[in-house]
């Protein structure tokens, strides 16, 4: 069952759809409800290696749903330190908890001042009602 619509407070936003939750030097990394419902149902999600780097703004995986496919975008800089294996084997699970179960990778971040160019709640739900 699809989630309900939310943008946790905890969070912060990329303007391509995608989350961040900061702790100390590394994020978690994910997809948020809007992306998620854009898509439809997610049947394949690609991650990308686990020791790799991810760069702001450019692909870092892929999913792919029953309408389309596409790119997952890194909202910080970092080397992927783990990625969700539940994510890989069920990708529903993206569409029941983005924010929970459906995260998808963990980043240790190498420019920690990009998240100050992510969206905060507020301005995230502005953003998803213009599009």
């Amino acid at each position: 069952m699809p989630a309900a619509e939310s943008y946790p407070d905890d969070l912060r936003y990329h303007s391509e759809h995608d989350w961040a939750r900061v702790d100390g030097d590394e994020a978690v990394l994910g997809v948020t409800w809007f992306a998620q419902d854009a898509l439809g149902e997610l049947v394949h999600y690609e991650a990308p290696e686990v020791g790799s780097t991810v760069r702001k703004d450019q692909p870092c995986g892929e999913v792919e749903s029953v309408k389309a496919v596409s790119d997952v975008v890194a909202p910080l800089s970092g080397e992927v330190l783990e990625i969700n294996q539940k994510a890989v084997d069920e990708p529903e699970i993206v569409n029941e908890d983005p924010y929970g179960d459906g995260w998808l990778i963990r980043i240790r971040m190498s420019e920690s001042s990009e998240v100050d160019s992510l969206m905060d709640p507020e301005a995230y739900r502005a953003h998803v009602a213009d599009q």
